[in-house]
Parts: structure tokens; sequence; C-alpha cells
């Protein structure tokens, strides 16, 4: 944002109201800008079988350990293609965790990055805790600053690449959370601050203190909302849910955890619907039109296995095929539509 001083007339510019009006625009003009609308961001979750909360290398779904970076690049080529043609997507989000980066399997999972940015599509670099039992903390803050030193290292140049602390930072409480997001950033000066996705506290739903804090102006806000957050709503009732988690903070926010049911036969385009992932997903998608929100779906593909299924219920995305002949296809079209109407009407098609 570039806010030009105004002329000052020469004998009155040192005089206490003309210094006091310069030292404001001053700092306005210095502040960091803020994006207008997170809307250009309109994509999915690209996640480990069984989620990302593992304590070992991020094997997304669709990849095996022993992939080397062209094997690892041909599939991702595939998956993402479609995603393209099925979800009609410009943004992934991917994990990274200190096991990952600091393996051999880095060498191989940075051809999924790669793959993404060649495409030209934005890819969101999120932190996974090291296992389900670190308790929603960081368990070894050494690792963790040489994995982000490494991967922004290696992406910091590249305008696409995305970078978020870490994911659903629970195990703090929101000063403590926002204390360790502002030493991130200070951290990592070269990163532009328009390219930092800073998580909601808690579970990544309230962005509230995010957005209160002006040592953290600049970053975007990464925001989830689920079911199992809050059990039964109505319509109503999820908009509001919704906009109380957010508070005023919807230009800033990208909602990068989403998700219902996709392959239980449910109709999200029935707006009579009494069914809660219904009422949900439709006020959900409703809201972030109206406020140029945009999102990552969780999951494209991958997630936690439903028992009785082979992957997560609400998988956007079904994963088929073996080795390098990887397609994807779609269980629930008007789960889709839902998506594309939250993306709104700038959506590519």
């Amino acid at each position: 944002m570039s806010i030009p001083l105004p002329p000052q007339p020469a004998a009155s510019s040192g005089s206490p109201v003309n210094r006091l009006l310069i030292g404001v625009l001053a700092v306005l003009v210095a502040a960091p800008s803020v994006s207008a609308n997170t809307s250009r961001f309109r994509g999915v979750n690209w996640a480990v079988l069984g989620d990302n909360f593992v304590d070992g290398p991020l094997i997304l779904n669709g990849l095996d350990e022993s992939d080397d970076y062209d094997t690892v690049r041909a599939k991702a080529d595939a998956v993402y293609a479609g995603f393209e043609d099925n979800l009609a997507i410009n943004t992934i989000r991917l994990p990274v965790n200190t096991h990952t980066v600091s393996s051999t399997w880095w060498d191989a999972y940075a051809g999924v990055i790669d793959s993404a940015t060649d495409r030209g599509l934005n890819a969101i670099l999120g932190y996974w805790e090291d296992g389900a039992a670190s308790g929603g903390r960081v368990n070894n803050v050494a690792a963790w600053d040489a994995m982000w030193d490494t991967v922004t290292d290696q992406y910091g140049n590249n305008s696409l690449v995305h970078f978020e602390p870490m994911n659903e930072p629970h195990g703090y409480s929101a000063a403590e959370w926002t204390d360790m997001a502002a030493t991130w950033i200070a951290g990592h000066p070269s990163v532009p601050r328009e390219r930092i996705l800073v998580g909601g506290t808690g579970y990544s739903q309230d962005a509230k203190p995010v957005c209160a804090d002006r040592r953290l102006d600049g970053t975007l806000i990464s925001y989830h909302i689920y079911t199992f957050f809050y059990g039964q709503e109505n319509y109503d009732g999820w908009v509001q849910t919704f906009r109380d988690g957010l508070g005023d903070c919807a230009s800033r926010a990208v909602t990068t955890e989403f998700g219902a049911p996709m392959d239980s036969g449910l109709d999200y385009s029935n707006a009579d619907s009494a069914d809660n992932f219904v009422q949900y997903l439709r006020a959900v998608t409703d809201v972030m039109r109206q406020l140029n929100m945009g999102s990552t779906y969780w999951p494209g593909t991958g997630g936690k296995i439903t028992q009785g299924q082979s992957d997560d219920w609400y998988s956007i995305q079904k994963l088929h095929g073996s080795g390098t002949n990887l397609i994807l296809t779609t269980p629930n079209p008007s789960g889709v539509n839902r998506l594309w109407h939250g993306w709104g009407p700038e959506r590519v098609q």
C-alpha cells in the first residue's frame, strides 16, 4: 500500500500538527500490506493415507517410500492433472515434518512441490507435529527450526510457495502461539508476509488472536471448521459459528481445512435437507463466497481411514491405479458444486 505524503507548506512543516500527521502516515506506509481478499486460493489438501500426524516421513496417498524424485514427479503430475480436470484447483496444501525434511525422502518429496509450482499451482507447505502424541506442540524446536531453514532456503524465492509454520497449534495458549509465530516471522525476514499463513489458535478455529496481534500484520491466517468441533447446528447456527471464529479477519483468512462425507450419498444441493453435514457445508461455502475467502478442502485425497472404507470418507476425490498410472474420480458431484460455489464466480472452470 502506497500512501503519498501530502505537500507541506514550508512555513508550517515543523508545526506539531504536521509532524504528527507525517508520523502517522509514515507508519501506514511502513506497515505490511494486507490482502483485500483471499479468493485467489482455490484448492484441496493432498494427505497421507491415515492422516499427516506421523512419527516418520510423510508418504502422501499414491506415493511409496521407495519412489525416487522422477517417480514422485510423475505421480504428482497425474494427481494434479486429476485435481485440475475434476475440481479446477489452483492451490494444493501439502504437509511437511522434521522426519521428512531431514531424511533422504526430502530429495524425492520435493518432486511433489516442484510438480505443483511448475504447473502454476500455489503450494501451501504446512508443518504437522511429529506424531499424534505431540499434543499440538512442537516437540523438538531445534529440529523444527532446522526444517524450516531448509524449506525456506529451497523455496523462499518461489512466489508460488507459501509457508504455514504449524498446523493446528492446539497445545499452546493464544499468547504462546502468537509469540511463537512472531518469532518464526522474525527468523525468516526474507519470506514475504503475504506468503505466510499463521494458524488460528486452538485447532486453527479461532482467527481473532492472530488477527489482533500487530506483530503478525500482513500475514494470512489459516482457519479450520468441522462439524466435530461443534456438534449439531442448523444452517443459521453454522453461519454464526463460522463468523464467530473468524471475527473481522476474513480479508486475511483462508479456510485451509473443512470437509464433509463425500461417499455416503448426501445431496449438498438440497437446501431443504435437515442433515447436519449438508447444512454445515452449505453454510460454510455460502459465507466464504460472501466474504471472498479462499479455501483448501480436506482432503482432496488421503486422510483418515474410515472404518470399513479404503480412505477418508471426506475425500472429495478417489484415487485409483498403481505406479505412475494414477487417476482421480469424483464420488459426489454435489459436494464439488458446493466447493466451487464457495470459491465464487472467479473460480477457474
